[in-house]
């Protein structure tokens, strides 16, 4: 059984905002929402963070909740985005047999973090928080708060997580397993992840510049994004936004964190991700890139778009110089910027591109341009080689 699969809502929260409105607006306006932490307590404030700029009761009351010890930053991003998701597609009268696919890497640790040092001494108090430490916990409580019991998973594949349950929920659908599903990520920033990227010195003191030769890293970010996507035979007269054409997710197993310096599983994904849409590489618009701004990162997708595209590489640009590496949720995120890029027609430029990488000198784009969108690739590259790229198109 093979059916098209449409999406037909989706929601986000970022350091550009709270809402779809807030984020187009901003990248629009080429506001990039990188700059100092408020929210997150780490010695290492001398780096730059994209954090969302509310705080977590300000988030639980966005979302009409009262807030409660057990609630995670995690799990209220997650829900805020979910909302909105659900708001826009129409689909709150199928909510009981909808599924529900999300993905977290840092899941609970803003609440876990501070009572290490309590548990060490013996105080057991807030032994209970724990349970938020595990990675189902966000996804959990909030399908169970919208009384979703059909098919419930988390995914956990470093920074490809939600381009994976984005690929999940559609070839769930595929296989007439469920009619709808959530799909989407969320994590919030925590001292855990800020260290593990210092101690790999990779974090940028300037805010990150994707594909640019003196790019100096990564800035770390918090976010939530999820997708409505449903079987094109029960959308019924429904708006569409788009259409999940191909996908492909494959392990380099080249190292633990690093990139092939060619690119060997970036190209692998691409090429996978086009054939399960039955596409050409020529067919492609735009590519909306990983692109960190490391310096291992950005050649590595650079030479594998080079070997995928040839001298016709299309127009592509990473929008983490906007939001931040948003971890778990960077591939929903960039999903949903797909779907902006196709239906508003426009490509919103790679921020802060000065200088063209010497070993591929090749540019992104950057200036805001209007321009006809039918066809994206989303690439999403995990740590330990877990890549996946998606191809999502105009209907």
């Amino acid at each position: 059984m093979s059916r098209s699969v449409f999406v037909t809502g989706f929601g986000i929260i970022s350091a550009l905002g709270c809402g779809v409105e807030s984020n187009f607006s901003s990248l629009v306006a080429e506001r990039s929402g990188i700059g100092q932490a408020r929210y997150v307590k780490t010695s290492l404030d001398r780096y730059p963070f994209a954090e969302v700029p509310f705080s977590s009761a300000e988030l639980a009351a966005k979302v009409g909740l009262e807030m409660k010890p057990f609630y995670s930053r995690t799990f209220l991003l997650g829900l805020l985005a979910v909302k909105e998701a659900l708001q826009m597609s129409g689909c709150e009268p199928y909510l009981s047999s909808m599924g529900f696919i999300g993905s977290t890497t840092v899941a609970g640790m803003d609440l876990t973090e501070p009572c290490y040092s309590r548990l060490w001494a013996g105080d057991t108090s807030l032994a209970h928080l724990v349970d938020s430490m595990d990675c189902s916990d966000a996804c959990n409580r909030i399908a169970s708060m919208l009384g979703i019991r059909s098919h419930v998973a988390n995914i956990s594949t470093a920074c490809s997580s939600s381009a994976n349950a984005i690929m999940l929920g559609a070839r769930l659908i595929r296989a007439g397993m469920v009619d709808r599903v959530f799909v989407g990520g969320m994590d919030s920033l925590a001292r855990f992840s800020i260290n593990g990227f210092n101690s790999l010195e990779i974090l940028s003191p300037t805010g990150c510049h994707p594909f640019d030769h003196n790019r100096d890293g990564v800035t770390i970010a918090e976010g939530a994004a999820f997708l409505v996507l449903e079987a094109e035979e029960v959308v019924g007269q429904r708006p569409v936004y788009g259409e999940i054409k191909g996908y492909a997710n494959a392990n380099s197993a080249y190292h633990q964190t690093a990139s092939s310096p060619n690119g060997e599983g970036a190209v692998a994904v691409i090429q996978a991700a086009l054939k399960k849409a039955a596409f050409q590489p020529s067919e492609i618009d735009y590519i909306n890139a990983h692109g960190t701004g490391t310096k291992n990162n950005d050649i590595s997708e650079g030479r594998a778009m080079a070997t995928v595209f040839g001298d016709a590489i299309p127009p592509f640009s990473s929008t983490k110089g906007y939001t931040g590496h948003t971890l778990a949720a960077a591939g929903a995120v960039e999903a949903i910027v797909s779907l902006l890029t196709i239906n508003h027609g426009m490509i919103f430029p790679n921020l802060r591109f000065e200088t063209p990488m010497e070993e591929l000198p090749i540019r992104p784009v950057t200036s805001l341009q209007k321009a006809e969108i039918r066809n994206v690739l989303s690439n999403s590259f995990g740590f330990g080689g877990a890549d996946t790229s998606l191809v999502i198109s105009k209907v």
